[in-house]
């Protein structure tokens, strides 16, 4: 190769090297200059990774919490059966209205939705109260393990009264759809059995024939 080189004219020398820069430039400006900026991105991604990674990880270390919490839940409300869930939601929030002296003014049909896990039932009332008492009342509806809560709340003073507030109150209750029935103490299926008792012992079925003659006595021959 240098005997090829030293055997060129000045001019083919020159004419060679600048097929080889442009050669060099072009290969630099097809495969080197458009990838400059991979590392950068391979750096974001590889920061996003271990984001996501560590995101993943602190909420699988709280799955004890969230099961812990699912179990608070679902033990929180109490089983209803179907049939009364409705009266149920109705009569506790007449009760809760005379408790705490809430005056009804009217009160609308309950509406029965469904999701995959409860039946959700609304019921819009219209009261008239004082200011305290209606916070009571409202505080009383959700308190505890209740099953019910305020979903909206619309007031204005009253137009009769103008001492009073009225208002109307949307109310929804949550039972589980399908509740879950506590087994019963001590139940068992099958025959059972007391502890410490042997088994019946079961009796000849064929009754003694009353025409066994007796044993014989001493001193007396018997018939053959």
């Amino acid at each position: 190769m240098k005997r090829y080189w030293e055997g060129l004219r000045p001019f083919e020398k020159r004419v060679v090297a600048g097929v080889a820069t442009g050669l060099f430039v072009v290969f630099n400006l097809w495969f080197v200059i458009p990838h400059f900026a991979d590392l950068g991105r391979m750096k974001k991604r590889m920061a996003d990774a271990q984001w996501t990674l560590r995101v993943r990880e602190t909420a699988i270390a709280q799955k004890p919490f969230y099961e812990e919490e699912l179990k608070k839940l679902q033990s929180e409300g109490l089983d209803v059966p179907a049939e009364e869930q409705a009266l149920q939601f109705q009569r506790t929030v007449s009760d809760e209205e005379m408790r705490v002296g809430v005056n009804p003014v009217s009160s609308g049909r309950i509406i029965t939705r469904t999701n995959e896990f409860f039946l959700v039932q609304t019921l819009t009332i219209n009261v008239q109260s004082g200011e305290q008492p209606l916070v009571d009342f409202l505080f009383n509806l959700g308190s505890g393990n209740s099953l019910i809560r305020v979903s909206d709340l619309v007031l204005h003073p009253d137009p009769q009264t103008r001492q009073q507030l009225a208002g109307a109150v949307k109310l929804v209750a949550s039972y589980q759809k399908n509740p879950s029935k506590a087994a019963v103490p001590g139940a068992r299926t099958g025959s059972t059995r007391t502890v410490g008792t042997s088994p019946p012992t079961s009796r000849s079925s064929t009754p003694a024939s009353p025409l066994s003659s007796p044993p014989p006595q001493p001193g007396k021959k018997t018939s053959q």
